[in-house]
């Protein structure tokens, strides 16, 4: 299990006319963050992510599997193979 980064307090700063807090250079690398942040506004917080991320939201990656309108029905057999729950083979 991947270890999750300690939480750290950022200071909200003052910035010409508006207010926003700095980033250290270590996480701006690791995150490969250069000139644009994506915010995003989500029930349990606010997520920065570089606009490099590829990777769709949980919002968007259920929009593009409706979108797919994809035939599961074939793993129907499964509910027959005699196994029950918490079972393996």
């Amino acid at each position: 299990m991947q270890e999750k980064p300690p939480a750290r307090d950022l200071k909200v700063v003052s910035i010409g006319n508006s207010r926003g807090v700095r980033l250290p250079t270590a996480v701006l690398n690791k995150y490969a963050i250069t000139d644009t942040v994506v915010l995003e506004e989500r029930e349990e917080g606010i997520l920065l992510r570089s606009r490099r991320d590829e990777r769709l939201s949980w919002e968007e990656t259920y929009r593009e599997m409706a979108r797919e309108r994809e035939d599961w029905s074939d793993l129907e057999v499964t509910v027959g193979d005699g196994l029950k729950d918490g079972e393996g083979p």
